[in-house]
């Protein structure tokens, strides 16, 4: 029996539909087909083929942009809600190791890349990147600068624990080029942070964003995460209160993914203090898409926020939002290369992702091999359904005569089932579906994971790997 929502000025009896949603698991779509569907027959990925084709332009074409991913997994103590890939320790040269290990990655796949493509993104996560002291951070500046060319305007980015923040890391990565950072977060609430094993003072964010800023980071991001053990809406709210004003650019407020099957420490988290009800989960986003919007800022989809005058708030109202393996990103047309264990890359015709331990990683750089485990050869018709769901993810609609060009098909005809199966959605108010195409409405967009999944063909024999959506 469906469990009523709490009585909350964030949740009334008209969410019911939306609650029956919310609790479908679904990907998020940083890619199509998701990553939990790759193969390990590599034969079948045939990653040679896929890195020649997305390095050999066309002639009297300019040579596509690169977005490079670096994935740096060490962390000092574990956090018990992390689906992250990590590696827990305390002794910092294990960086030093890993960067020997990266050196040799790079050299190896400089070998398949275009010397002449820009580099217009970076991305440093993890993982605890200023785990790595500032001297290793700046032997990794030189390392990247010495095998690719960056654009002047690159957008660089790092992920930073505001626990693990000194001025030499500060001035490391503005040696990189870094004016981006997304500061972990998660809840200032003692009781929370507690329980999810991540003391982190309030007074250490106010700190970290001052120093940012004094450091000339132009970009802020705040991570949230509702659906945590010991959080209540009084609780969520009292947290989001506490961000604004550090007056971050941007917010993530993800919905605590819970996948004990893949992240067996996340059991600590259900076994000793319980997780919140969907229906709390639900009401705590609700908080959050009302607080944050009632504060200026742009609802870009999912679990993003931003200001209005930040890239992300105009690429979605100029309809050039694009969506990877890093999330909402304004810089699409870039082949995405990363680097490190987990990583994953993407080329217009093939996903790949290397191994996700350390041991198998170096196993294959030592024998000279790419350390890649496995991925997916996209189809015709992958290309197809990823447009036709990165178009909602990215855009909240589709035009059937647009698709139709872009497709080289009839939209209508040939999605018929996928179409007809909006009617519920539709009826409920969710989107709004005619002749000419479909738009997804306000009330529907904490639901685009699940309003997307319907042109996922798989995702009947795949739901069971995939947290809920709200």
């Amino acid at each position: 029996m469906l469990k009523a929502p709490p009585r909350s000025r964030f949740v009334s009896t008209s969410d019911t539909a939306l609650l029956r949603h919310a609790r479908s698991p679904a990907p998020r779509y940083t890619s199509y087909p998701p990553a939990n569907r790759f193969t390990d027959d590599l034969a079948d990925v045939d990653l040679p083929r896929a890195l020649a084709e997305d390095n050999s332009p066309s002639p009297g074409t300019a040579a596509t942009p690169l977005s490079l991913y670096l994935h740096l997994p060490f962390c000092a103590q574990r956090c018990w809600y992390c689906g992250c890939h990590t590696v827990i320790t305390r002794r910092t040269s294990v960086a030093a190791e890993y960067l020997d290990d990266l050196a040799r990655e790079l050299a190896l796949l400089r070998r398949h890349l275009d010397p002449s493509r820009p580099v217009t993104q970076l991305h440093l996560g993890g993982g605890t990147p200023t785990f790595f002291p500032p001297d290793q951070l700046m032997r990794l500046t030189e390392l990247l600068h010495r095998h690719f060319r960056f654009e002047p305007e690159a957008e660089i980015s790092v992920e930073i624990d505001p626990r693990h923040l000194t001025p030499g890391h500060l001035d490391a990565l503005r040696a990189l080029g870094a004016r981006r950072a997304s500061l972990g977060v998660q809840d200032t609430d003692p009781a929370v942070q507690a329980a999810i094993h991540r003391i982190q003072p309030h007074s250490l964010n106010h700190e970290a964003v001052q120093a940012l800023r004094s450091a000339g980071f132009y970009s802020i991001n705040v991570d949230l995460i509702h659906g945590l053990p010991r959080q209540t809406t009084a609780t969520f709210e009292r947290t989001i209160e506490d961000v604004l004003d550090l007056r971050p650019d941007r917010f993530s407020v993800f919905a605590y993914a819970h996948v004990p099957w893949l992240k067996p420490a996340q059991r600590i988290l259900e076994g000793q203090h319980g997780l919140p009800s969907p229906a709390e989960r639900l009401a705590m986003a609700n908080l959050a898409r009302e607080r944050l919007t009632s504060a200026g800022l742009i609802d870009i989809g999912l679990d993003h926020y931003a200001r209005p005058s930040d890239e992300l708030a105009r690429a979605l109202a100029d309809g050039t939002l694009h969506r990877n393996f890093q999330g909402y990103t304004t810089r699409g047309g870039a082949s995405l290369y990363g680097l490190g264990i987990s990583s994953i890359s993407a080329t217009p015709d093939a996903y790949y992702q290397n191994y996700k331990d350390l041991f198998s990683y170096r196993n294959a750089l030592a024998d000279g091999r790419l350390p890649v485990e496995r991925g997916h050869r996209l189809s015709a018709e992958d290309k197809r359904r990823r447009r036709l769901i990165m178009d909602i993810m990215c855009r909240r609609r589709l035009d059937f005569d647009q698709l139709d060009f872009a497709l080289g098909l009839d939209t209508r005809a040939t999605y018929a089932a996928e179409i007809a199966s909006f009617a519920d959605l539709a009826d409920e108010g969710f989107v709004e579906l005619n002749d000419h195409g479909l738009r997804v409405t306000e009330a529907g967009l904490p639901l685009l994971r699940v309003i997307a999944a319907r042109f996922d063909p798989a995702l009947a024999t795949t739901a069971t790997r995939h947290s809920a959506a709200v």
